[in-house]
C-alpha cells in the first residue's frame, strides 16, 4: 500500500460482502470532498454458503480469488496510491476464516481484514453522516438509522443529535431469503412469513427500547433499495427524501408486480428482484413498527465509509460530526441500561485522562487507547446491576456480550478485561489457559489501562463534590497528582496507596497525591 507523494491521491475501497463484491476508486484532494471516479461490482453470494454451512465452497473461493485479481489489475491501471479491503458478515460466520484470508493474501497479494459487525455498521454510518447538512438536520429530532445487510440489520436511534441506542438483529436480506427459500412458500405466503420473522423481532425491540420515544425520520441504507430510492419512490426529492406514506405506497405497488416488471421499473437484474423485495419489506415493516413519517435514502454504501475513514485517518479531509462522541454516547446508554453510576464514572474519567495525558511520553499509547480508557471509566461498574458482590465478573460479561458501535471485538474485550481487573486481582497473560481474540501486545495495553483505571478510581469513591480540581505531572520517575479539594482526602489517599503497587509494576513510576483541603 505504498503511497506516492502528490497532492491528489487515488484510493481504492474493496468490500467483499455477503451477496456481491465491490471495488470503488476515489480521488482525494486535500481540503476537498471525496470524488468517486469508478465502481465495479461482481455478484458472488458468499453468504448463502457461510450462513448455512459455515464454509465457502471451492468453486466460490476460486471465483473470489479471480475477482480480487481483476480488482487488483484495475487498481494498477488507475495508479491507485492506497487501498483498504474488508470482508463483512459472510466472513464473520466462516469457521475457517483465517485460512481463507491467508489464501487470499498468497493468491492475490491483497490484505483483506474482517470487520466486526460494529465496525462495519460504523463505516456505513460514516458514509451517511458524510452528507453532513441533511444528516445533521435529520438527527436533531427522533431518528432511526436502519442499516440492512446480508446477514443482519443494525437499528440505531438518535435524539437531540445524540446516539441513544443501537442494536443488531439477525434479519439480513440474504439470511431471510435463504430461510424463506427453504420453506418453498407460495408467493402469497411470503408476506406472511416476513410478518412473522420481522414482526416478532420488532415487537421485542419496541418493548425494550422505544418506550415513549417518538421516531419522525428513518435513514435507510442497503445494497438494493437505497441506490434506487429516487427512481422507485414517487415524490422522492433529489437528495433521496420522501414521506413514509410514499414509500408504503411504493411497496404496496411492488407486491403486485411480476419479477420481470419490477426489474424493468427499477433497472435491476431480474435475479436480484427477490432480494430487493425482502429489503423493501424490512423497511416497510420498520416504518410501521416505529411510526416514522419521513424516509431518507442517502444512497451511500460501505465503500464510501471506507474511503472517508481513510481520508480522515490521513488528515486529508475533516468532517464536522464527532464520531468519537457517538461511541462514548453508546457506552453511556449501556451504563444507564444497567443503572451504572454515570456521575461517578465522570469523576473517574477526569482523573484517568489526566493521568493518561501526564504519562504520554512513558506509556506508548495513542488516541485510540485514550478512547478505550474513557469507555472503561464509563462502564466501570455496569455489573452491579447483576450482582453487587461480583462486580468484576458481571461487568466483564455485560461488556463482552454488548455491542459498542465503532469498536472491534478485540477492543471491546480490552475494555471488558480492564473493567474486570479494576475489581479483581490482575491475571497475567502467560498464566491464563487462553485469551480469545487477544494477543500479548493487546493484553499489555489492558495492563496499562487497568493500572490507570485503578488509580483514578480512588478519586471517585468519596463524596462527589469533594474534589474541585485535579492535575497530574510527571517528574522523572514520579507521577505527582495535585488535588484541590474542599475537604481532607483521608479516604481517597488510603485507597490510592493500595493501588500504587500495580501501577509501579506496569509503568516503573511511583505515583503520589499532593493536596487536600485548602490547597
Amino acid at each position: 500500500m505504498a503511497e506516492k507523494n502528490r497532492k491528489t491521491k487515488l484510493f481504492a475501497a474493496i468490500d467483499v460482502g455477503s451477496y456481491e463484491m465491490t471495488l470503488k476508486i476515489f480521488e482525494i484532494s486535500p481540503g476537498a470532498r471525496l470524488k468517486a471516479i469508478d465502481t465495479l461490482k461482481h455478484r458472488l453470494a458468499l453468504g448463502s454458503d457461510s450462513y448455512t454451512s459455515k464454509k465457502i465452497s471451492y468453486r466460490k473461493m476460486e471465483e473470489l480469488f479471480k475477482t480480487l485479481e481483476s480488482f487488483k489489475a484495475v487498481m494498477k491501471e488507475y495508479g491507485v496510491n492506497a487501498y483498504r479491503a474488508y470482508g463483512t458478515s459472510a466472513f464473520r460466520e466462516i469457521e475457517n476464516a483465517d485460512i481463507l484470508l491467508e489464501q487470499i493474501r498468497s493468491r492475490t497479494g491483497i490484505e483483506l481484514a474482517v470487520l466486526s459487525n460494529s465496525e462495519q455498521r460504523f463505516l456505513d454510518y460514516k458514509a451517511a453522516a458524510a452528507r453532513e447538512k441533511i444528516f445533521d438536520r435529520a438527527i436533531e429530532s427522533g431518528t432511526a438509522f436502519v442499516d440492512v445487510g446480508g446477514g443482519s440489520i443494525q437499528l440505531s436511534l438518535f435524539d437531540d443529535d445524540t446516539l441513544v441506542q443501537t442494536q443488531s438483529l439477525k434479519l439480513g436480506v440474504l439470511r431471510l431469503h435463504e430461510r424463506i427459500s427453504e420453506m418453498r412458500p407460495r408467493s402469497s405466503q411470503t408476506e406472511e412469513l416476513l410478518d412473522e420473522m420481522i414482526g416478532s423481532q420488532m415487537r421485542i425491540y419496541h418493548k425494550l427500547y422505544m418506550k415513549d420515544r417518538e421516531i419522525k425520520n428513518l435513514i435507510i441504507m442497503d445494497e438494493y433499495v437505497s441506490p434506487r430510492f429516487k427512481k422507485a419512490v414517487e415524490n422522492a426529492d433529489e437528495d433521496g427524501r420522501a414521506s413514509a406514506l410514499s414509500f408504503i405506497g411504493f411497496y404496496e405497488r411492488l407486491l403486485n408486480l411480476r419479477d420481470e416488471e419490477a426489474a424493468e421499473l427499477l433497472d435491476l437484474p431480474e435475479e436480484n428482484v427477490p432480494l430487493f423485495r425482502i429489503a423493501a419489506g424490512i423497511f416497510y415493516r420498520i416504518i410501521n413498527a416505529l411510526g416514522a413519517v419521513a424516509v431518507w435514502a442517502p444512497g451511500a454504501e460501505i465503500c464510501d465509509g471506507i474511503a472517508y475513514e481513510y481520508a480522515q485517518d490521513k488528515k486529508l479531509i475533516s468532517l464536522k460530526h464527532d464520531f468519537e462522541e457517538d461511541i462514548l454516547d453508546s457506552a453511556r446508554m449501556i451504563s444507564r441500561r444497567y443503572q451504572g453510576s454515570l456521575k461517578h464514572g465522570e469523576i473517574v474519567e477526569t482523573a484517568a485522562l489526566c493521568i493518561f495525558d501526564a504519562l504520554k511520553g512513558a506509556h506508548g499509547m495513542g488516541e485510540r487507547e485514550r478512547l478505550l480508557l474513557s469507555l472503561s471509566c464509563i462502564l466501570h461498574d455496569c455489573g452491579k446491576y447483576i450482582n453487587m458482590m461480583n462486580v468484576g465478573e458481571c461487568s466483564f460479561a455485560v461488556i463482552e456480550n454488548t455491542e459498542i458501535i465503532g469498536l472491534s471485538h478485540r477492543e471491546r474485550m480490552m475494555i471488558a478485561y480492564a473493567v474486570k481487573y479494576l475489581h479483581v486481582p490482575f491475571e497475567y497473560y502467560d498464566e491464563l489457559p487462553s485469551v480469545p481474540d487477544m494477543d500479548s501486545r493487546s493484553y499489555l495495553t489492558v495492563a496499562k489501562l487497568t493500572a490507570i483505571l485503578r488509580l483514578a478510581n480512588a478519586f471517585g469513591k468519596g463524596k462527589r463534590d469533594k474534589i474541585k480540581k485535579l492535575k497530574a505531572s510527571l517528574k522523572e520517575d514520579t507521577l505527582i497528582i495535585s488535588v484541590d479539594a474542599r475537604q481532607e482526602l483521608l479516604y481517597e489517599k488510603e485507597r490510592f496507596e493500595k493501588k500504587t503497587a500495580f501501577f509501579e509494576e506496569v509503568f516503573g513510576i511511583h505515583p503520589v497525591i499532593k493536596g487536600g483541603k485548602g490547597v
